[in-house]
């Protein structure tokens, strides 16, 4: 099983970006984002159900960033808005296929490579 994130790079503060993560082979009934700054604890972003319909966002990032997927592409999507410079981070897609929602990263069986978000100000 491969998470494959992308959508990474370089933009100013105030500007957006859209991570992507594909999975290959599998499809899982939670997925979420996570990341970690430089000499920073990995923490939670977002997570979402298999519908769709539910989804937790930490409190950082809650009204600027959304997530969503598209099972038929097997995708998983991140769209952050209104970035600021304490965004950057590398961002990590993350699966399970327990279906409650959680946001402790030690209950997540599938991760990616990750990709890198950075927010000049």
């Amino acid at each position: 099983v491969q998470l494959q994130a992308s959508g990474g790079g370089l933009v100013q503060a105030g500007g957006s970006l859209r991570l992507s993560c594909a999975t290959s082979g599998r499809s899982f009934n939670t997925m979420a984002w996570f990341r970690q700054a430089p000499g920073k604890e990995r923490e939670f972003v977002s997570a979402i159900n298999w519908s769709g319909e539910n989804t937790i966002y930490a409190e950082s990032v809650e009204g600027r960033f959304t997530i969503s997927r598209d099972n038929a592409k097997n995708t998983l999507y991140l769209q952050m808005n209104s970035l600021k410079p304490e965004d950057t981070a590398i961002y990590y897609c993350a699966a399970r296929h327990a279906t409650v929602l959680t946001r402790y990263r030690g209950q997540y069986n599938y991760w990616g490579q990750g990709t890198q978000v950075t927010v000049s100000s």
